[in-house]
This record gives structure tokens, sequence and C-alpha cells, in this order.
């Protein structure tokens, strides 16, 4: 297996983009990772898409978004995994390059969620439980995570304002990003007073429904030195690549409160790439909502089991903290536009990696890791990335 590295990177702006099709917003990420990749043309495109046939009555997207991009003859598929499809398309993009079926690889993550009514985004994303056992008695996605949040509460005594440090973190980091859709700070004040949206759920809790597109560039790693001379930042390793499921329904699991597939796939990672969670720079985790952010604090050994919440309220979780975290706003702050978000997080810590963060910058960042959850914990995909 060759070893695979990131050659060039490319983002639109997350927000409700009403005036831009999907298949523009595809372009303009992978037209800007070609051109920070010095490329012209690459042999296979794998596009992370979870939402288009719901939404957009629009399959075939892989195909779509190459001849779009004027991509004809190559290989072009989606890949799918709810909200984990972007770091599934990078695990397949990943593979295919490993394993020598292909040299260079364009990875995208596409959605286009805010052209819908709410009732039909939410029943959308509903897809992403178990349609008989849970979406069918009209619990949505917020719902579940509500009930996961209400029991963890419950279990560990939390108080109401416990989650606040996450969204506050989140943020503060996404004031600096000029692609995140909320760029402002936040205070304590602004957690407490925003309103319920599946108690005890609030809108500081959860991230937006929105819309966006993220591309990569990968390539063999000896090949690496051909892209980037001159213009380009450095190329950045891929040190592991790694997935694990649990349950579809969260009723099925042994324990709603620990994100099972978390652990097993950051255990896997950690083998394949030779580390353990502290020698970690930052970690780009999925804060779809802040009671995700606690487990998987907790599940990938950050924390023990109940205190992940404490991180926040103790600052080890900024951009000078132990572990920095969602340090370009996170799905919270920068956006969660859902098949795109893995794509995102693995260009934020290409930006990190190589020096390019600005003013969230992470000092001596060298190795970073991200991990994309699809459902409520159900697909959990973990990446780790070398400068």
């Amino acid at each position: 297996m060759r070893s695979v590295s990131i050659i060039g990177i490319g983002q639109t702006p997350v927000g409700e983009l009403w005036e831009r099709s999907a298949r523009e917003l595809a372009y303009e990420a992978i037209s800007s990772a070609m051109a920070d990749a010095g490329v012209e043309r690459a042999d296979a495109l794998f596009v992370g898409n979870m939402l288009s046939g719901n939404l957009l009555d629009q399959e075939h997207l892989g195909t779509l978004v190459a001849d779009f991009c004027g991509m004809h003859g190559i290989e072009a598929a989606k890949v799918e995994a709810a909200c984990a499809s972007g770091a599934a398309a990078l695990r397949v993009g990943t593979m295919a390059v490993a394993s020598g079926f292909h040299d260079i690889v364009i990875v995208a993550g596409l959605e286009k969620m805010t052209d819908t009514v709410g009732k039909d985004t939410t029943a959308g994303l509903a897809t992403a439980a178990d349609a008989e056992y849970e979406a069918l008695h009209g619990v949505s996605f917020v719902g579940l995570n509500a009930l996961i949040m209400q029991r963890y509460m419950y279990e560990y005594d939390v108080p109401l304002d416990a989650f606040a440090g996450f969204s506050i973190n989140a943020h503060r980091n996404g004031a600096n990003n000029p692609n995140a859709m909320f760029q402002e700070p936040i205070t304590l004040e602004d957690y407490l007073r925003a309103p319920v949206i599946a108690t005890p759920i609030n809108i500081m809790d959860s991230s937006p429904v929105c819309d966006g597109a993220a591309a990569v560039v990968l390539a063999p790693t000896e090949w690496a030195h051909r892209f980037t001379t001159g213009h380009h930042r450095g190329a950045v390793q891929i040190l592991a690549s790694a997935s694990a499921n649990d349950t579809l329904a969260v009723h099925d699991r042994r324990d709603p409160l620990f994100l099972e597939a978390a652990h097993i796939s950051s255990q896997k990672a950690f083998r394949q790439a030779g580390v353990s969670p502290e020698d970690l720079d930052l970690f780009e985790l999925h804060d779809a909502f802040t009671i995700m952010t606690a487990l998987s604090l907790e599940a990938n050994g950050f924390a023990r089991r109940g205190e992940g919440w404490r991180m926040a309220h103790e600052g080890e979780i900024g951009i000078h903290g132990r572990i920095p975290i969602s340090t370009m706003g996170g799905l919270k702050s920068r956006g969660h536009p859902v098949g795109a978000t893995g794509v995102y997080q693995i260009v934020e810590c290409v930006l990190q990696l190589t020096g390019a963060a600005g003013a969230n910058q992470v000092p001596n960042a060298r190795l970073a890791m991200a991990q994309n959850i699809g459902g409520s914990g159900a697909t959990i995909i973990t990446h780790i990335l070398g400068a």
C-alpha cells in the first residue's frame, strides 16, 4: 500500500447559498483545490453527499459534478454515509490511491440544504436514523440528540449550562474564519437566552442547516514534491484512515451514552499512525450538537466518562489548550452542510498543519485528527494527518 498525501485544498463559504446550485458550489471547491495542487486532471472523483436525492431530486451526483467540471472519461461516484459522507468519500479516495488503482484523486463534499422548507429538510435528515423504529414514530434527528443529552445530564448530574463552553469556543474561533456561516463570538448570556429546539437542546447547542462544498486532491506521497514546490504551502500526509459502525437505532446500543464506533475507529487510527491521543495537536470533532462534543471527547480518550463537558470550563479545548477543537468554528459556527462537513474538517486540518490558519493557528501543529459522525453515532470515521 502506498502512502497518500493531500496536495491541494479548496472550499466555499458556508451559508444559505440560495443563488447558487449544487454543481456550481462543487465546481468552486474542486477548481480551487486543483489550482492549489497545480493539477489539470484527475483519475477519479468521489463526492460525499447525503441528501441530493431527497432534497434536490438529483442522484447520480458523482457524474453530474464531474461533467460540470469538464472531467469526462474518469471514474466518478457519490459516496453516502449520512452525515459522515464527506469522510467516507475521503476514505474511498485514500484507498484508491493507496492501492495503486489511481494516482490523482479528487475528493469533494457537497450539500445543498436550504432550498427546501424546514419540514422537508428535517425529514431528509431523519433518514440518517432507523426509518422503521425511530423516524416512523416522529423522532427527528434533533429529538434523538435531545434524548441522549437528557440522559447524560441525568446520569452524571450535569447542569443545563454545562455545555455552553463548547458553543462559546466554536463561535470564538468561527469569528476568525472568513468561510464560516457565523462569524461573531457569543457569550454565556447569549447561550442561556437561546430558544429551545428540543428540550434540553437550544439553538446554541445545535449546528445550522446550510449549504457548502469543500474538496481535496490526493496523490501518492512520493509524488507530492512534484506539486508542492513554488506556490503551494506543502503536502500533508494521511497517516491513518479508519471507520467503524454501531447500531443504527440508539435504543439498540449497549450504552447510548458511549460512542463505541468513535472509540473503535480512533483506536484503529491510533494504531495505524503509531500515535496516542496525547500526541495530537488538534482534534476536529463532530460538534453537530454539544452533547456529541462531550461524548466524542470521552470516547476518544481525552476525558473520563461523564466529564467531557468539564474540558470547556477548564480551558482545555481552546487554540492554546491541551487539545484544541473546532479550531475554525466547527460544525456549530462554520456550519454543517452534512455531506460536506467531513471534507471541511480535513481542509481545516491541512490549514493548521501547514501554518495557514491565520488568527486561529494552533502553535507548532504537526499532528491532527478529524472525526466525522454519521447518524447519532452509527457510522464514525477517523483520519489522522501529519505535517
